[in-house]
């Protein structure tokens, strides 16, 4: 009875009721906890439609009774109950023999239960192979704010790219990984250098000899930690200020007590005056200035959405920011501009391809998905790598639907007028025709370079990583595929392209 699937089904002329006593326990395990900080659910995985098909009469009508009770209890409790329903072969799993009353199904929920269950495995599958990221703290930073008076802050990161892990080279042999060593050979003598080596700049004929800690002192322009330099109006602060994902920060008392009472205060005065903080933070290599927005604590009716708290805002430096304005104008100066039609014609466009409810965790990253399904199936030894689909395509139903056609349509005859010939168009722009033939050139040449190289034989034998980067991308470009990233992400992406 402790193996999985050693009591299958209601056993025949008995009033043993295993689903019952499941739900009873179940409902106790869940029972502790509130339903309003807790979501609590209950799976039902199974294969049986009529979980009292071998029994007759009054005992199958009070088993049925029994447990329909037992899970409405449960649902009164906050309890959810999901059906995940798992169909036989030449055999469709009937919701309305049992089911349907046991979860609330009826009329046209009832007729789409099992379409919808059928999404709902293949995004729990989905999910298996995405990296799940739990809200934790980054690192711990010192807030600087006067002459002796700092606090303690947390960062968090919001949103990250998600990338593969990092590459370990293993021993062929021994199946260990392999640790790199080097060493200094005078080239004078031909010995091993057992001293640490010393660096020196010349100066006046001189050279003056520079240790390690003095070197790294010299480069040293920030310590890493938060300093405030002042306070701005939040109408200085442009969009395009935005570069790249903010860090959010919270007090913590842990080590400086009384963070989070300096932190309240000064995070209620931005907010009264409308103030945004100028602080400089970052590393020796990457020092810059960032911007501190105070954000209000939202909370709606299921609870808090938006917790209080500063946005840190890396601003860019003054030659990161292109002006439009001066690419775009024409003779005079004077930058085109969409007229009133133009742009009633693109806010109907936007309206018609919007999408509702959007978040970034609907979609998968495709490249991620490969590589995970190809770990996947040479840590299982499967036969056959599983498929993934690339749900960042364009969703071409869709847009062929009547009305997006007529807003597209509307649009291109707003902005280009009656006589637009696309290709002519093209054809006749020097600049995107010299662009183009450019990256022809260079993916022909990639190409061309790419045929030399036994890339299976490369692969099989571990020699990629002897190869430069500017080698890696010539297949990397042959195959169009993204040329981003260190030499260990290439590779990666060379053997996931290649199934390896």
């Amino acid at each position: 009875m402790k193996e999985i699937g050693s009591q299958n089904g209601i056993i025949s002329g008995t009033r043993e009721n295993s689903l019952y006593n499941a739900l009873w326990v179940a409902q106790a395990l869940l029972r502790k906890g509130s339903a309003k900080t807790a979501d609590k659910r209950m799976l039902l995985f199974t294969n049986e439609d009529d979980p009292f098909g071998n029994i007759k009469g009054a005992t199958k009508i009070d088993m049925t009774r029994t447990t329909l009770q037992r899970a409405k209890d449960a649902q009164d409790l906050g309890i959810s109950i999901e059906l995940l329903p798992l169909s036989q072969p030449d055999e469709e799993f009937n919701v309305s023999l049992f089911f349907a009353d046991l979860i609330g199904l009826e009329g046209d929920d009832l007729a789409q239960f099992l379409p919808s269950v059928g999404e709902k495995l293949e995004d729990m599958k989905d999910q298996l192979r995405k990296r799940m990221f739990t809200k934790r703290i980054v690192r711990k930073i010192a807030f600087s704010i006067a002459n002796g008076l700092s606090i303690e802050l947390n960062t968090y990161a919001l949103i990250r790219p998600t990338i593969p892990g990092a590459i370990t080279w293993l021993d062929s042999v021994s199946n260990r990984p392999l640790k790199a060593e080097r060493s200094f050979i005078c080239s004078d003598t031909g010995a091993l250098v057992q001293e640490p080596l010393k660096r020196y700049q010349p100066y006046k004929n001189e050279n003056i000899k520079i240790s390690v800690e003095e070197l790294s002192e010299i480069k040293r322009i920030s310590t890493g930690h938060l300093r405030l330099l002042g306070f701005k109006p939040l109408s200085c602060l442009k969009d395009y200020h935005n570069l790249r994902p903010s860090t959010f920060i919270f007090p913590s008392d842990e080590e400086v007590f009384g963070s989070t009472c300096i932190f309240i205060t000064l995070h209620r005065s931005m907010l009264r005056l409308e103030r945004f903080a100028v602080a400089f933070y970052g590393s020796s290599s990457h020092p810059q200035l960032v911007a501190l927005i105070a954000q209000k604590e939202i909370i709606s009716h299921g609870g808090q959405v938006e917790p209080p708290g500063m946005h840190m805002i890396y601003l860019p430096y003054s030659e990161d920011i292109r002006h439009v304005e001066e690419l775009y104008s024409d003779s005079n100066g004077a930058a085109p501009k969409a007229t009133d039609d133009q742009i009633e014609k693109a806010t109907a466009l936007m309206k018609r391809i919007d999408l509702k409810d959007f978040s970034v965790c609907q979609f998968s990253n495709p490249a991620l998905q490969r590589h995970y399904a190809v770990l996947q199936a040479l840590a299982l030894e499967e036969p056959d790598i599983p498929e993934t689909i690339d749900e960042t395509l364009p969703d071409e139903e869709g847009m062929a639907r009547p009305g997006v056609v007529s807003a597209v349509e509307e649009f291109k005859l707003s902005v280009y007028g009656d006589n637009y010939d696309e290709e002519k168009e093209l054809a006749g722009n020097g600049k995107a025709s010299e662009a183009s033939k450019k990256r022809k050139a260079i993916a022909d040449n990639a190409v061309k370079e790419s045929a030399n190289y036994d890339w299976d034989d490369l692969a099989d034998n571990g020699k990629l990583k002897d190869l430069t980067v500017v080698e890696l991308k010539y297949y990397l470009t042959a195959h169009s595929l993204p040329v981003t990233g260190k030499k260990e992400a290439l590779i990666s992406r060379i053997l996931t392209h290649m199934g390896k």
